[in-house]
Order: C-alpha cells, then sequence, then structure tokens
C-alpha cells in the first residue's frame, strides 16, 4: 500500500513506523525539516508527500492538530480523488469531523474521523515507535452513508498498525467521552504538580505519584486547543470532580471517619463495577 502521513510526531511517526515496518511505502509531509530528515535518513519514509503522490495513496492520515488538519484538508481537498480514504487522528472529533465530511461531500473523496487510544507524556518524532498503537483501541467516526464495506476496508487499511480493536462511534459521543478520560486526567495530572509539596516528592513518593503526575509534562499548546474545542464537556467533567473533591475535604475537615469510608467505598465499588 502507499500510506500517506502529514505530520511526523509521535502519532504520525508511529503510523509512518507501523507501516514501513509492514512493508508498506510510506509518503510523509511535515513542516519540521529535522522531523523529515531523520523519518528519511532512518528509513521510514519512502519520500515527500507531494500532490502529485496524494491521489495515489490508499490512505492518508492527518496527524496534527485540529486548526491545521482543517486547514490541510481544506487546501488539498481538491487533489484527494477517489481512491484515497482520508482520516484525521486528532483527540476532539465534532469539529473535525463536521469540516472533513462536508469537504468530502463537496469533492467527492471519501472521509472518517479517526482518534488513536494511544500516546504518551512525550511529543515529537524522536519519540514515535512502530508499536504504539498495538492492542489499542482506534475510534472511528464513519460519514452518514458510511455502511460495513467502508468499515472492512479501514479496518483493512489500519491492519498493519495492529489495533487491538476498531470502535465506531459518533462525533457527539467520543467528545462526551473523551472529556471524562482523557482531557480531565490532563487537567488533573497538572493542577495536582502544582501542590507546593511537590519539589519534595523525591524518596517519599512511588506508583501513585507516578500515575497522577505522569501526563503533566505533555504538550501544553496541544492541550489547550484539544480543551477549548470540548469546553463544555470538559466544563461539566471539572464541575463534577469539583462536588466530589469537595465531599471528601468536608469529611476530612470534619473528622468524619465513616463518611470517609463510604465515600472511598463507593468510588472503589464504581471502578470494580465498570471494569
Amino acid at each position: 500500500m502507499k500510506i500517506g502521513i502529514v505530520g511526523l510526531g509521535l502519532i504520525g511517526g508511529s503510523f509512518a513506523r507501523a507501516f514501513r515496518e509492514a512493508g508498506h511505502s510510506v509518503f510523509a509531509f511535515d513542516t519540521n525539516a529535522e522531523s523529515m530528515r531523520q523519518a528519511r535518513e532512518d528509513g521510514t519514509v519512502t519520500a515527500p508527500l507531494t500532490d502529485d503522490i496524494i491521489p495515489e495513496c490508499d490512505l492518508i492520515l492527518v496527524c496534527v492538530y485540529p486548526e491545521a488538519a482543517m486547514a490541510f484538508m481544506t487546501e488539498k481537498a481538491p487533489l484527494f480523488g477517489k481512491k484515497p480514504v482520508v482520516m484525521d487522528s486528532c483527540g476532539t472529533k465534532r469539529a473535525i469531523v463536521g469540516h472533513g465530511m462536508a469537504l468530502a461531500k463537496e469533492y467527492g473523496f471519501t472521509y472518517a474521523g479517526g482518534h488513536p487510544m494511544a500516546g504518551t507524556e512525550f511529543s515529537g518524532y524522536a519519540y514515535s515507535r512502530s508499536t504504539l498503537f498495538k492492542n489499542a483501541p482506534m475510534a472511528v467516526v464513519l460519514p452518514e452513508d458510511g455502511d460495513e464495506k467502508l468499515l472492512a476496508h479501514i479496518e483493512s487499511l489500519l491492519a498493519p498498525v495492529a489495533f487491538g480493536s476498531i470502535k465506531v462511534t459518533t462525533a457527539e459521543d467520543h467528545d462526551a467521552v473523551i472529556a471524562f478520560t482523557s482531557q480531565l486526567p490532563h487537567v488533573i495530572s497538572s493542577a495536582y504538580v502544582k501542590s507546593p509539596v511537590a519539589p519534595m516528592h523525591a524518596g517519599l513518593s512511588a506508583g501513585s505519584y507516578k500515575d497522577m503526575s505522569r501526563v503533566a509534562r505533555s504538550s501544553p499548546e496541544m492541550w489547550a486547543q484539544l480543551f477549548l474545542e470540548d469546553s463544555d464537556n470538559l466544563a461539566k467533567e471539572i464541575d463534577c470532580m469539583i462536588e466530589h473533591l469537595k465531599e471528601y475535604r468536608d469529611a476530612v475537615l470534619a473528622g468524619d471517619r465513616e463518611e470517609l469510608i463510604r465515600l472511598y467505598r463507593e468510588g472503589r465499588e464504581i471502578k470494580i463495577n465498570i471494569n
């Protein structure tokens, strides 16, 4: 297959490595000349993704921030043609899917929204790896006229990446859930390390600290854009978190051991039942 990759950061670079490792030709575009140089030198990228290559690709993955993804698709929409499936990999879906679907209808190409459920606290091509998505879920938003045949085609195109599952969802459902599963943890992690006690953690911290603080290292620019694109859902999740934190705070200040047990048991049971 011929695979087009737009953006060679952690996500795009990992897609590129996985497809190349599986024996496919990878054509890429990135405004970062150093990322392109590295990807060419290590053999991951076959050649630049030029306008003449775009309509020959089987799959084009747009792996940049939402605003940049929409700009790229707008510019290249007349070039895509009938062959490629064009997918973004943005962390929010309502804005990008609405934009992509409108372009696809106007210009007659196939577009589907995508969001690989994998990542690390690091960014950039240097941290990408071919196994990043192995056994991870992949969220897919199909067009309104999408059917089992299109889904099967997308699954076939993504097979070399070795996702553990493909979950079909709507843009609205995706954004409502992702505010809880992804955005809220990043907000909490960033707020957590702002404690004046944080610099004193060495020698007095273990797994809990590492788990809570890990994603505080993530890209501020990327997460700020995602927070704002999903602001309604994220604000609801923050309000919910504040409400429950107040319950724990009030019980602690009141010295109410039984209430603390109740609150903690409640959360424990919810976690067990969810799993």
